[in-house]
């Protein structure tokens, strides 16, 4: 143990609530609770209080292990080294540097997905990197991006969730997926605020609602069109807001008003009257949010699905608005972070387009390298999956479950066989390491110290509490060791404050500036909103050097003293538009000069950060909001006389993502022990199954089995199935890749299936 008590955060989902570890008896540590992390006070759900089960050696890796014969055996660390370093080599002299892969995950450290960017395309310069996270938010991602130029997940606290009027939960069952989150929506309520649940499944968290609306999976477009034309009929729209703050409303106006409450009623099923209240229940208070989650993002439409919900904002006149506005429910640990500094296929770190000069030049400049060397962007993570073997011959994968956690699961693990070379870094052997040529035993969350940014985008430190088992390395000290045996000796520290203070460097001026953070203010202020610049403007309105966050009243309607979000530089985000410039206290296109670092020379003082985004300004070149227009279409996939019934999939609380880790803790397993079909009884009767029967569930891309589940809280055309299990019980072998056309994320939320007694080979 490195200390007595370590303050941390958890290693799941994007809340990253804080924790203390303790020593416990006979070693390891324990999980104490944390009251002064704003985002869970110390409440934790079930996987966060037994995340410690995971560092033990009966359930990880701890050694490496190389394939001989057919067979992973056990290895050392410069064996398995040199047979990665030699694969990535081979392929790219009999290749070129783009059949070299790279797979990187949401759950990385900030540090991690920093160096795997820099990895892929200095050392093996190679376009070919994307992550997980591209099934995760990348849609409101888009969408957010589109309409106020810039992406972060929530643009306020969520501290500031309970003394709004009205919160639409769309598509988000926290109870489930984070059980410390939903005391916020308790709290709105118990303030005297009102909560709608959008979801085709009455779920825990719809149980809690005012109102519920159950439409059919892929229809969220239209209810929020039709509600926006019921808005603009009922003559609710802010048009001060409007005339004031956006553009392009006239266009996104006559686009709702093709979407008539009748005509969206039979498309979803969500009735008229049901409409009418809830517009009637978001417009009356004078602070309403929408916050969005992966039900209306996870479609081939999610981006234009967002953008409704964003629109309908708009035209009330919610976002830039004290507690008020649109809103993303960020799903992975570092979902968020993962996304902003170069491990995302169009990205380098800041937030930075790829395709851009003055972004290529910055980064370029502090990587030490040509810009002209840097590759262009490359294949969305789908994509690159499927690519592999014929494109791709050699894969680096870190931190990722493919084979459970993408959709059409079945092909992309033959794709993943049908590799030259894969290598796989991760704490267990996943279903995916298991068909690995190499596979690394890498340090966990406990382990070691790295960064994070939550859904709020408070970036945070999490700390090392114990040291790992002998022959165990960090991915660090990975991307290290196979740098140098690829030629590259420098320019991959091993230690995370290190790689943190060049990536402060490399994200200076960009989006997501977070040049003013420190691993010190990190711990001294229980993390720090980004944009951070190194320093204040002169004329933000700082009390003086070294104090504290300057954060606003809420209450007020034009709040003094919040740092706003300027202009932008050439440095755009990704998406389409322009992205956002620096924050205050920079320039457009602005870097730091050779040998200095963020923060030096004089100035009126620190950068507070930046928890509330957009009252003053939007991130747009001209500082107004973008209306989009878009329309309702239906999903890829609709249902048909062979194929009637829609799929729906999702999470449930004591498992997570693909279940690599939690299928390994007894306690989470005694919880939650296996897939399942959850229908609704009539579709039983016709089917003449009884609850606890084995089903199979068949779509076009293929057959699970798993027992059936009859309830009442689901619609009869819809079946759901929880995605964290392999085997034939896998929910992805089912689900549908069609991509969104901007975001490129697959519709794992919508496809057709029929739904049959298991026959018994």
């Amino acid at each position: 143990m490195t200390a007595s008590v370590t303050p941390t955060h958890c290693p799941y989902c994007a809340l990253q609530c804080g924790m203390n570890l303790t020593p416990a008896p006979g070693g390891g540590v324990a999980v104490t609770e944390r009251a002064d992390f704003p985002v869970n006070r110390g409440a934790l759900c079930g996987k966060g209080r037994t995340a410690p089960a995971l560092l033990s050696s009966r359930v990880r890796l701890t050694s490496p292990l190389v394939r001989t014969g057919g067979v992973l055996r056990p290895a050392g660390w410069d064996e398995a080294l040199s047979r990665i370093a030699g694969g990535l080599a081979r392929t790219r002299a009999d290749h070129g540097p783009d059949a070299c892969g790279v797979f990187g995950g949401g759950g990385l450290t900030n540090e991690k997905a920093y160096a795997l960017g820099k990895f892929a395309r200095v050392v093996l310069g190679t376009s070919q990197i994307d992550y997980n996270g591209r099934f995760c938010m990348s849609s409101a991602a888009a969408a957010g991006l589109r309409a106020f130029g810039l992406d972060r997940g929530l643009p306020f606290p969520l501290e500031d969730v309970p003394r709004t009027g009205c919160v639409i939960l769309v598509g988000s069952n926290l109870a489930e997926t984070m059980p410390p989150a939903l005391r916020f929506v308790t709290e709105l309520r118990e303030n005297g605020g009102t909560l709608i649940v959008i979801d085709p499944r009455r779920t825990r968290t719809a149980e809690q609602a005012d109102l519920h609306l159950a439409p059919r999976p892929g229809t969220d477009l239209a209810l929020a069109l039709g509600m926006l034309h019921l808005v603009v009929a009922e003559g609710r729209t802010d048009e001060e807001y409007i005339r004031d703050r956006t553009s392009g409303w006239e266009e996104a106006r006559a686009a709702a008003m093709a979407h008539w409450p009748e005509y969206v009623e039979r498309i979803t099923g969500v009735s008229v009257p049901q409409l009418r209240d809830a517009v009637r229940m978001f417009c009356e208070p004078e602070n309403a949010m929408v916050l969005t989650a992966r039900g209306p993002e996870q479609h081939s439409k999610g981006t234009d699905t967002v953008g409704a919900w964003i629109n309908l904002c708009l035209a009330t006149g919610r976002p830039g608005r004290p507690l008020s506005g649109y809103g993303c429910l960020t799903g992975q640990g570092n979902g968020q972070g993962g996304r902003e500094h170069g491990q995302k296929a169009d990205q380098l770190p800041g937030y930075r387009k790829l395709t851009d000069p003055a972004a290529r030049r910055h980064v370029a400049e502090v990587w030490g390298v040509d810009p002209a060397t840097l590759p262009g962007p490359g294949r969305s993570a789908y994509e690159l999956l499927d690519a592999m073997g014929t494109d791709i011959r050699s894969l680096l994968l870190m931190g990722s479950n493919p084979v459970v956690s993408a959709p059409h699961a079945g092909h992309i693990e033959e794709r993943l066989k049908s590799l030259d070379f894969l290598a796989v870094a991760d704490v267990v052997l996943s279903e995916t390491a298991a068909l690995a040529d190499v596979v690394l035993p890498v340090t966990q969350w406990a382990e070691e110290t790295g960064t994070t940014t939550n859904l709020e985008g408070r970036v945070l430190l999490r700390r090392r509490a114990l040291s790992p088992p002998e022959g165990i390395r960090s991915d660090l000290e990975v991307l290290h060791g196979l740098a140098a045996l690829l030629g590259v000796e420098k320019g991959f520290p091993t230690d995370p404050e290190e790689v943190f203070e060049e990536l402060r460097r490399a994200s200076a001026g960009g989006p997501a500036d977070y040049s003013g953070i420190t691993y010190r203010r990190l711990a001294e202020e229980n993390g720090v909103f980004w944009p951070c610049p190194a320093q204040l403007a002169p004329d933000a309105g700082a009390e003086s050097p070294g104090a504290g966050p300057a954060t606003p009243d809420p209450s007020r309607k034009s709040p003094n003293g919040n740092p706003a979000v300027a202009a932008p530089s050439a440095a755009g985000g990704d998406g389409s538009g322009p992205g956002p410039g620096p924050g205050p206290g920079s320039s457009p296109g602005s870097s730091p000069g050779p040998g200095s670092s963020p923060g030096s020379g004089s100035g009126p003082g620190p950068h507070p950060g930046t928890p509330r985004l957009f009252l003053e300004r939007f991130a747009t070149e001209d500082g107004r909001a973008r209306f989009v227009p878009v329309s309702h279409r239906p999903a890829a996939e609709e249902p048909d006389d062979e194929y009637p019934v829609l799929l729906t999939t999702g999470r449930v609380v004591a498992q997570y993502q693909s279940g690599a880790q939690t299928r390994r803790v007894d306690e989470l397993n005694a919880a939650a022990p296996g897939p399942y079909v959850e229908m609704h009884p009539r579709l039983a009767e016709r089917l003449g199954a009884a609850d606890g029967d084995a089903v199979a569930v068949v779509s076009r891309r293929g057959r699970a089995v798993a027992p059936a589940r009859l309830t009442t809280a689901i619609r009869p055309d819809t079946v759901f199935m929880p995605f964290h299990w392999p085997g034939e019980g896998r929910a992805n072998t089912l689900t549908n890749p069609a991509l969104d056309p901007v975001s490129r994320m697959p519709e794992f939320k919508a496809c057709a299936v029929r739904v049959e007694a298991a026959r018994e080979d």
